[in-house]
């Protein structure tokens, strides 16, 4: 049964494979900048296609070197749930459902205690 065991190794931990023959994909190395001067360099898959910006480390925003610049203007604005109530109802009519809703409840905990 000892004659069988592999002494030395730990079994699933490494490969028996070598990297002799193995070619990576082609890559290519891109430079973004961002507006206070830091360079940001990024290693994309030669057919990849190469994003006009790209969030650094620090959380900045770099733009592409030698590339064109994003345009921001088909973009649409963020709208939140408040900017989308604020469409169909007004301040004043908020401020009456608020006072409604809150009429409800205090009704409801009354009942609640007398029983």
């Amino acid at each position: 049964m000892s004659d069988r065991s592999l002494r030395g190794m730990r079994l699933g931990a490494q490969s028996m494979e070598t990297e002799a023959g193995v070619e990576p994909a082609p890559r290519q190395r891109v430079e973004y900048r961002c507006e206070d001067g830091e360079q940001v360099f990024v290693t994309f898959a030669a057919e990849a296609e190469i994003p006009s910006t790209w969030v650094s480390k620090t959380g900045k925003e770099a733009v592409l070197v030698n590339g064109e610049k994003p345009d921001e203007s088909n973009e649409k604005p963020v709208r939140t749930h408040w900017d989308m109530l604020l469409e169909r109802r007004s301040i004043e009519e908020l401020e009456q459902i608020l006072e409604d809703r809150l009429n409800k409840l205090r009704e409801r905990r009354g009942e609640r205690r007398s029983a």
